[in-house]
């Protein structure tokens, strides 16, 4: 590596652990980058003039007289139009093939935007998959996660709603992913056509773990540069945030700090938050929309990482294997978007808000049906009707193969109300049930 003039170089490290090196140097800044024995390492905590660095592919056989190289500067993004169709690694380092990007060089994880230049979400963002747009609708500018189990089918999730989503920009950041998701992603773009419009900053599992932790900024930078100054709709897709905040658990046990709650980090809240809070609708058009996967250890809820997501975020979207379909479904009961009433009705046909509420309501009743059945009880023949509902309403439109627009979606529930229900059963208002009610000859 050459050096620069400017650049200040010191060869006696103090302290080695297995993630970081101490040092006594001066002038130097939170998050610089410096070389340590020619491996890149970030300033990550100053005490006066005693400097402690995480070197990101560890500190093994760095000796003591090392030369460490500052440089002056944060980690960065060259941002341009030149960024569209490729994938980077952590560093922005393209892992495509293609050629270095020019362009503006912008220091990431910079301030969330200011409340006053943020405009209230207002936009639908529709995904084709019914248990997110007729339960759950999604709005621009919004934050929300998937929960799910490591073993569920998240990657094709995120794939599918990338695929589906009018956005001008989808950004993948991926976190811990395997060689075959990232070819997966990679494959599913190309094939569609879609690869004009997609960024990816990938850290595999062939990756130093602790390399996740610049994925979130490098995306959002990129996120931010097509928000802010071509006035786009951004999609960003953070896959898996729990790989992220076990990088964040890493480096903070290697430096000896006290773990707080499941072995996390104390500041795994706001560690969080500074990625999430970058979720903006701008006035003049331009949003970012972050939709991130959250994997759950043996389905627990209470987990420090979901625990902390779900006060953050607006709401979560709760994947569950259901076993009368055999097919991962969207579960109503557990996922809830919070910004869903700000479109519903609104941007969406005017039944949508009643038709949703009384589909629930008849899968609960369907649920409270099969409680019955494992207790020994005997079903009435309402009961009967709320399960053989329940069975068609996951197949035709909580499954996450499910793809229809809004409109059709509304127009199949009515069609299963009509089914199995007499309208005063559905409980929705007479003027709607005598538009939309499926008519018979």
């Amino acid at each position: 590596m050459t050096t620069k003039a400017f650049q200040k170089i010191y060869t006696k490290i103090s302290q080695i652990t297995k993630a970081t090196c101490s040092l006594k140097a001066q002038g130097v800044g939170y998050d610089e980058l410096a070389v340590i024995d020619g491996r890149l390492a970030q300033v990550v905590k100053i005490a006066g003039d005693d400097v402690t660095l995480q070197v990101f592919e560890g500190t093994g056989g760095i000796p003591t007289n090392a030369e460490v190289v500052f440089m002056g500067k944060a980690p960065t993004l060259k941002v341009s139009e030149s960024l569209s169709g490729r994938f980077f690694n952590a560093y922005g380092d393209p892992i495509d093939g293609g050629p270095a990007v020019e362009g503006q060089e912008v220091e990431i994880g910079g301030p969330s935007v200011n409340p006053v230049r943020r405009k209230q979400p207002s936009e639908l963002i529709a995904t084709g998959i019914a248990g997110i747009d007729l339960n759950n609708t999604l709005v621009s500018g919004q934050k929300i996660p998937f929960f799910a189990d490591p073993d569920q089918p998240f990657n094709q999730v995120m794939a599918t709603v990338a695929m589906r989503a009018k956005a001008d920009k989808i950004i993948l950041g991926g976190m811990g992913m395997t060689n075959d998701d990232y070819l997966y992603f990679k494959n599913v773009f190309s094939n569609a056509g879609a690869m004009d419009r997609i960024i990816g900053f990938m850290n595999t599992t062939e990756d130093p773990a602790v390399e996740r932790l610049l994925v979130p900024d490098m995306a959002l930078t990129a996120a931010e540069y097509f928000a802010v100054q071509k006035n786009e709709k951004v999609l960003v897709l953070l896959s898996d945030m729990t790989s992220y905040a076990d990088a964040l658990a890493i480096v903070s046990n290697r430096m000896d700090q006290i773990p707080s709650k499941d072995s996390m980090p104390g500041s795994l809240y706001s560690d969080l938050a500074k990625i999430y809070e970058k979720a903006v609708q701008f006035p003049s058009g331009g949003s970012i929309t972050i939709i991130a996967v959250t994997t759950l250890s043996g389905g627990d809820i209470t987990h420090a990482v979901p625990d902390n997501t779900g006060y953050i975020t607006e709401g979560q979207l709760f994947l569950r294997r259901d076993s009368d379909i055999g097919k991962v479904i969207v579960d109503p009961f557990r996922s809830l978007s919070r910004l869903k009433q700000l479109v519903n009705g609104k941007k969406t046909r005017a039944d949508h808000p009643q038709v949703m509420n009384a589909a629930v309501r008849l899968y609960a009743d369907a649920s409270n049906a099969k409680t019955k059945v494992e207790n020994g009880f005997d079903l009435t023949d309402y009961d009967e009707r709320t399960l053989a509902f329940a069975h068609d309403y996951s197949e035709k439109l909580l499954a996450i193969d499910v793809n229809l627009d809004t409109t059709e979606m509304l127009d199949v529930t009515w069609g299963l109300f009509a089914k199995y229900f007499k309208p005063d059963e559905v409980n929705i208002k007479a003027a709607l049930v005598e538009q939309y009610w499926p008519k018979t000859n």
